[in-house]
């Protein structure tokens, strides 16, 4: 009985070291995404009411473990009766990665300048309740699409494993990519607080209170670095999915850095995403009855 029960813990120990040795490998391949989310999300949690951001960050994250819950099953499955399915999802996320990071340079370089009474507007429209769900739902969006190619590396990296490691090694690999990520970004969108507090504490003098002022100063520049690495990160994220996934595209430019072709790659998708969603509009505007 005795003997039994040693062999049970010897398999048990046997199995968790198997997935703790598949988890670091598959965290080791999904770093490069994990950055991209990282910088992608913080830049999509930022912008919001000082009393807000913690709420909305909370509901961005409830929404990724949603994102997770949803995916991995799906992910098994298809892995195991579908395969060729997982390489269209991935395609089909990058195409709406792609066009969002080209909308937004698209916004950057060729908005209206907006008079005086317009930016009051936007700025009281910005922190409406509308406007905080959109921002929350376009954030799980993004991150339900960079959630697809986390699971899908860390499902790559098990295969020729058994089941119950390539299922724990997944569901390891999805809850550490959320906590850490979006407990990285709680830290950034909540640097200003910090350094308000440690002025305070400090009563404006010395190490602490310089230390405080750095923070709050630097709190705007994070956040206008992260917009335009969000940006590059979306654009890069779906440059590489096209070319890791399309043939052709794989082996497009050989003497290329994968960075530069993957940008190249990504731009070009997401133009040509830009300019179709433009013309659907268009024509269900034309046909839409009035």
């Amino acid at each position: 009985m005795a003997g039994g029960i040693f062999a049970i813990l010897d398999d048990i120990a046997a199995l968790m070291d198997d997935i703790a040795v598949t988890s670091k490998v598959a965290t080791q391949k999904t770093a490069a995404i994990l950055g991209d989310d990282l910088a992608v999300n913080a830049e999509k949690a930022t912008g919001f009411l000082s009393s807000r951001e913690l709420p909305v960050l909370w509901a961005i994250t409830k929404g990724s473990f949603l994102n997770k819950i949803i995916i991995i099953p799906i992910a098994l499955l298809l892995n195991y009766f579908f395969p060729i399915a997982i390489k269209w999802a991935l395609v089909l996320g990058g195409i709406y990665l792609a066009y969002e990071g080209v909308e937004k340079i698209i916004e950057f370089l060729f908005h209206r300048a907006k008079t005086g009474h317009e930016v009051i507007e936007d700025a009281q429209d910005a922190d409406g309740p509308e406007e905080e769900k959109a921002k929350v739902k376009s954030a799980i969006t993004t991150d339900f699409i960079l959630s697809i190619e986390i699971v899908i590396i860390a499902l790559g990296s098990t295969l020729g494993k058994p089941l119950i490691t390539q299922i724990m090694t997944v569901v390891a690999v999805g809850f550490l990519a959320t906590v850490g990520v979006y407990g990285i970004v709680a830290l950034i969108v909540r640097m200003d607080d910090a350094g308000f507090s440690l002025i305070r504490r400090s009563n404006d003098k010395g190490f602490l209170a310089a230390l405080g002022n750095l923070l709050v100063k630097a709190l705007p520049i994070v956040i206008k670095a992260l917009a335009v690495i969000g940006t590059l990160a979306l654009i890069m994220v779906s440059g590489g999915i096209f070319a890791h996934n399309i043939d052709y595209l794989h082996h497009f430019l050989p003497e290329w850095p994968s960075i530069a072709k993957e940008v190249v790659i990504g731009l070009v998708g997401g133009i040509a995403a830009v300019i179709l969603m433009t013309i659907g509009k268009k024509i269900l505007s034309l046909v839409k009855p009035a």
